[in-house]
């Protein structure tokens, strides 16, 4: 089974599993849950697998209590992955269904979405089960599908919720407010910060020419690492990829941006067998000087993101220590890269 990157509830919860059952009723009709199974390996919603009684499997996600320690793009996820999701399918990607969307209100306590199922097993899972040539294969296909994502327009840039505050009618713009934001949250958090914030809040202007090089809102879904993609095969057939999931940290504008969504560590840019998959099916980005500073800047906003959240998602232990020890060292190289570029 595909684990979804969403935290566990407790486990053994009849509650969980009796809000489950009373959602389903509402949405889907007299199907029974027959079962409920918490997914893991994420760290803001949560989700439980559901087997219903006709045989069916469907995903339901729910959203933290209001007040739950999060950054500011934070807000109203579930409705971006809902949107993530209808929008991607209309585009020919290989994304879950959603069957039903639900934002928090008077009579909802925590927003839900109640999703299809993807079968498989993430490809982080079995990364060691895959030859050479099976990683080729795929990533072909992981390009082509992020292709297809980009060439879905939206109304305006930035993260689509209007309750984070953080779209705006260009992309400089839109991306200085998310920058922004993750300081913001930095000073709220009390994180170090590896660079000065006034430094750093400094970047969009400084290289506001090469954001404006950006003339469409394309969808991003900027989290497509392999923990999010799912994989499938019949036992000793192929690989193939079944479905990219969890879209909830989507957004609208640089396309180059998914390259540094689902290689967090390294240069997805440099990968032939995925930049050939995408080029089969629109033209892959000319990678030039504009390309790269985005690129750059894109990496630094990244490791930002994930240095922050660490201090919310109460991380610890060893990957704490790799997480700032790495974030830093991230942020510091990319600007190396952008003053390299810029001289």
């Amino acid at each position: 089974m595909a684990a979804s990157s969403v935290p566990s509830p407790p486990p053994g919860s009849d509650n969980a599993d009796g809000l489950a059952a009373t959602r389903i009723r509402h949405v889907l009709g007299p199907a029974a849950v027959v079962r409920g199974t918490a997914l893991s390996g994420g760290l803001h919603n949560s989700a439980r697998l559901l087997e219903l009684s006709d045989g069916r499997h469907l995903v339901l996600k729910t959203a933290p209590p209001a007040g739950t320690p999060a950054l500011t793009h934070e807000r109203g996820l579930l409705g971006t992955e809902a949107l993530f999701h209808r929008l991607a399918a209309r585009a020919g990607a290989r994304v879950p269904a959603v069957l039903h969307h639900e934002p928090a209100g008077p009579r909802t306590p925590a927003e839900w979405l109640l999703l299809s199922y993807v079968d498989g097993t993430t490809w982080d899972a079995a990364r060691d089960r895959l030859t050479p040539a099976d990683r080729a294969a795929l990533r072909r296909r992981l390009g082509e599908n992020l292709a297809r994502i980009a060439g879905v327009t939206g109304q305006a840039y930035g993260y689509p919720q209007p309750g984070a505050g953080l779209s705006a009618p260009d992309w400089p713009t839109a991306f200085a407010a998310m920058l922004h934001a993750v300081l913001a949250d930095a000073d709220r958090f009390d994180v170090a910060l590896p660079a000065p914030a006034g430094f750093l809040a400094r970047l969009p202007a400084r290289f506001g020419h090469r954001l404006a090089e950006v003339r469409r809102p394309a969808l991003v879904h900027f989290d497509a690492w392999e923990g999010n993609v799912v994989l499938a095969r019949t036992e000793t057939g192929p690989w193939r990829l079944s479905g990219l999931i969890d879209g909830e940290r989507a957004f609208f504008g640089d396309p180059l941006a998914e390259l540094v969504g689902l290689d967090p560590l390294g240069a997805a840019e440099d990968d032939a067998d995925l930049m050939a998959g995408y080029g089969s099916v629109v033209p892959a980005p000319a990678l030039g000087t504009g390309a790269r500073v985005r690129l750059a800047l894109y990496r630094v906003y990244l490791a930002l993101v994930m240095r922050v959240e660490s201090v919310p998602r109460a991380y610890g232990g060893d990957f704490a220590a790799w997480l700032d020890a790495w974030s830093a060292d991230r942020v510091m190289e990319q600007l190396a890269v952008l003053d390299s570029l810029e001289a």
